[in-house]
């Protein structure tokens, strides 16, 4: 199997998976419900956000879903100019991870406003009666539903690890992660041949 076709099927895959959890929780659960899945270390905990991974919550809806639009279209274009000048098969998957862990957040973004209605105190409607959802295009809640409250302190409140996420922004951090340990050398060469490209010769 060509490069190519190895970096498509690991974005589908991670998208499917990403996908299909999320809707499982927006139809299955409202939101703050939890379930332990191994004692309480780790939890399905569904919640919303309007931010970026994590939770976190930096610029505005629109201007967010736009920026993810645009970053998934520029690592589109980089993993073809990886696969142009045969980079690591590794390095190539690494950013195809990248681009499957923003592009599965987008979808929240752009679609699940439309398609469901809200998670307040009751499980959500797939295409809700009545026409259109809780919010317009662009303007989605990202599902976020991996809990893993590790350490906690004397009062109970969880110290370590307090964010709430989702597969998306796992592949996110694991990509970035093996671009760390193991691709540092091929990213700092795809840069310097970029800014080497972007430098105009002088007459």
């Amino acid at each position: 199997m060509s490069i190519t076709k190895k970096s498509i099927l690991l974005i589908f895959l991670v998208l499917f998976v990403d996908q299909a959890l999320k809707i499982y929780i927006k139809l299955h659960f409202a939101l703050g419900d939890h379930v332990n899945v191994f004692g309480s270390w780790f939890q399905i905990f569904f919640i919303e956000n309007n931010g970026m991974a994590f939770g976190m919550e930096l610029i505005g809806k629109l201007f967010l879903t736009l920026f993810r639009i645009i970053a998934v279209g520029a690592l589109a274009y980089y993993i073809h100019n990886l696969i142009k000048k045969q980079a690591k098969a590794g390095y190539i998957l690494t950013i195809s991870l990248v681009l499957a862990g923003a592009a599965g957040n987008i979808i929240d973004s752009l679609f699940y406003g439309l398609i469901f209605d809200d998670s307040y105190g009751h499980v959500a409607s797939f295409l809700p009666d009545g026409g259109g959802g809780y919010a317009s295009l662009f303007y989605g809640k990202v599902v976020d539903m991996l809990y893993f409250p590790l350490i906690h302190n004397a009062a109970g409140e969880t110290i370590f690890f307090s964010p709430v996420f989702n597969i998306a922004d796992s592949a996110i951090s694991v990509a970035v992660g093996i671009i760390l340990l193991f691709y540092r050398k091929e990213l700092n060469n795809s840069l310097e041949s970029k800014k080497d490209n972007d430098v105009q010769p002088t007459e």
